[in-house]
C-alpha cells in the first residue's frame, strides 16, 4: 500500500508533535465562562425557501466579542413530541451551503442546523479588534495578539454556543443532539463536542486545526495551511518565535480538546491526505478516549470517501 505520512500501526499509536499549554484548560474555562455571559439574542426569520414536510428558517444569535452568527434551521413538521437535532458544519472559508443537503435529515426527523463560521463565505460577521497581521487566513489571525484574540477561539465558541441554543429549542430533544462536518467542519465538530460535552454523538470526517507543528515538519504547510507558511515568511522570517508561535497554537489545536469529549464517536479518514496529514487527524483520535469508531480509507486523500456518507445516516439514526 502506498504510504504518504506513518504506516497504519504507527499512526494508532501517535500521540502528536504540537506542543499543549500548560494552562490550556484554564484558558478554555475562560473562555467558556465568556461565552455563557453574553446574551444571544437569538432570531428566527422564515427563509424564502420552503418545503412541505419542513420548516426553514435563517437563525442568528450573538457570540463572543458581539458578533451576529448566522445558521440555516430546517425543522421537520407535524412531529409533537422532542426529536433529535444535527448539527453541520462546513469546510474552509465556505459556508453553510443550500437548503438541499438539509432535507435529507429532515425528512427522517431531525431538526438541522448549519452553521456559517464568523468572517467566512457566509452571512455570519467578523467583528475583528485584533492587534497585527490578518494578512490571510484564519488560524494565524491573532498570531500577534495574545492568545484570548485567536479566531478560532470565538469560531470554536460560537459552535459550543450554538448547540446550547440548539438544545434549548422546545422541539428538540436536549439528549439527542449531535454534530459533523468535514475537513474544517470536522476539526469544529471535535471541539465543539468538546467544549460542549452534552453532544450524544459526532461524526467528524479528515478533520482540520490538528497537530499544526507535524504539519509544519511534513512540509505540509500548503493549500489550507500554507497561512503557517505565510506568517512565518512574512513576519518571522529566521524563526526567532517558532516555540511561542507553536505553542500559541496549542490553544486552537483540537487534538488537546478531544479528550474532553463524552460523546459517541464515528470518524472517517483518507490515509492519502496531503491536505490534513494522517497523522495530524490520528493525533486527535487517538486522544479521544469516548465510545469510537474510525473508518478507515486506503487510497483516498481530502476527498469523497465512498459510503461514508451513509454510515454516517446510519450512525445517526441509532438515535
Amino acid at each position: 500500500m502506498p504510504i504518504l505520512d506513518m504506516p497504519l500501526d504507527q499512526l494508532k499509536q501517535y500521540a502528536g508533535r504540537n506542543p499543549k499549554p500548560v494552562d490550556f484548560d484554564e484558558y478554555w474555562s475562560s473562555a467558556l465562562d465568556e461565552m455563557k455571559s453574553v446574551n444571544a439574542n437569538v432570531e428566527l426569520i422564515e427563509s424564502d425557501f420552503q418545503v412541505p414536510f419542513a420548516d426553514c428558517f435563517d437563525l442568528y444569535f450573538t457570540g463572543v466579542r458581539g458578533a451576529r452568527i448566522h445558521a440555516k434551521y430546517v425543522r421537520p413538521k407535524h412531529i409533537a413530541e422532542p426529536h433529535p437535532a444535527i448539527i453541520q458544519f462546513h469546510g474552509y472559508s465556505g459556508n453553510a451551503g443550500d437548503w438541499n443537503d438539509k432535507l435529507i435529515y429532515a425528512s427522517l426527523g431531525f431538526s438541522v442546523i448549519a452553521m456559517d463560521c464568523r468572517g467566512q463565505g457566509g452571512l455570519s460577521e467578523d467583528t475583528g479588534g485584533i492587534k497585527g497581521t490578518t494578512h490571510s487566513g484564519h488560524i494565524i489571525r491573532g498570531l500577534n495578539d495574545t492568545s484570548n484574540h485567536l479566531l478560532f477561539r470565538h469560531i470554536f465558541l460560537d459552535a459550543a454556543q450554538l448547540a446550547g441554543i440548539v438544545m434549548d429549542m422546545p422541539e428538540v430533544d436536549a439528549d439527542r443532539v449531535v454534530v459533523t462536518g468535514f475537513s474544517q467542519g470536522g476539526g469544529i465538530t471535535i471541539a465543539c463536542a468538546a467544549l460542549e460535552p452534552r453532544i450524544n454523538k459526532l461524526a467528524p470526517v479528515y478533520p482540520f486545526l490538528s497537530d499544526y507543528k507535524r504539519v509544519w515538519e511534513m512540509d505540509q504547510a500548503k493549500d489550507a495551511y500554507l497561512e503557517l507558511r505565510t506568517f512565518f515568511r512574512h513576519f518571522d522570517p529566521q524563526h526567532t518565535q517558532e516555540e511561542e508561535i507553536f505553542k500559541k497554537l496549542g490553544y486552537i489545536d483540537i487534538q488537546h480538546l478531544a479528550a474532553r469529549i463524552k460523546g459517541e464517536v464515528l470518524m472517517g479518514v483518507g490515509l492519502m491526505d496531503s491536505i490534513c496529514p494522517p497523522s495530524t487527524q490520528f493525533a486527535a483520535y487517538n486522544k479521544i478516549t469516548a465510545k469510537k469508531r474510525l473508518e478507515i480509507y486506503p487510497d483516498f486523500g481530502h476527498e469523497g470517501l465512498p459510503g461514508l456518507h451513509d454510515k454516517i445516516i446510519k450512525f445517526m439514526l441509532e438515535l
